[in-house]
């Protein structure tokens, strides 16, 4: 697995560096095929976010986590991390088990949230769009911790998003001919 560790107004140390890799590293143990992993270190006024993306298999899984120490929001976003790996870990095994479903190649990032009024776009960002089931794009939403998620409908071969409801459950929207 390749670790990638950035700083944003923060200088890495090489102990600092040495720690997130650790961290991050056992992973490897939970999800054998993790091809890369970002970790972004973040500090703004009194606090300190790491930000997490593990790559493995076109599926991305995103976790964040915010403290009052560098250390601490790295040990936060680990916790994280192994509750969403250990829930992808479970879908897969329920999928393997003959439920009807294909085993998701969920793939794209989700995007920032509408912009108010007069606001400018300050975040753009490209999706990769792998053709993909409904439900597999739900669990790519989970995984990375999205409120929508836009992907390729397999079925129809067209763009779709799902998204949270107030209820609990998703919603699809679907183009029109």
């Amino acid at each position: 697995m390749n670790i990638i560790v950035n700083g944003r107004h923060l200088e890495v140390t090489p102990a600092l560096r040495s720690y997130a890799e650790e961290k991050i590293g056992k992973f490897e143990r939970y999800l054998s095929n993790i091809t890369e992993a970002t970790v972004t270190l973040v500090v703004e006024k009194y606090r300190h976010k790491t930000e997490v993306l593990l790559k493995a298999n076109g599926v991305m899984i995103q976790a964040e986590g915010i403290t009052g120490d560098i250390y601490s929001s790295i040990d936060e976003v680990v916790e994280k991390l192994e509750k969403q790996v250990k829930k992808y870990k479970e879908k897969m095994v329920s999928y393997r088990k003959g439920e009807g479903k294909s085993v998701p190649s969920p793939m794209a990032e989700g995007i920032s949230a509408p912009a108010p009024e007069r606001a400018r776009i300050i975040k753009k960002e490209r999706l990769a769009m792998k053709p993909m089931s409904p439900d597999e794009a739900a669990l790519q939403m989970e995984l990375l911790d999205k409120d929508f998620f836009i992907f390729s409908n397999d079925a129809s071969g067209e763009i779709n998003v799902i998204y949270h409801r107030n209820d609990g459950n998703y919603g699809l929207i679907e183009p029109v001919k």
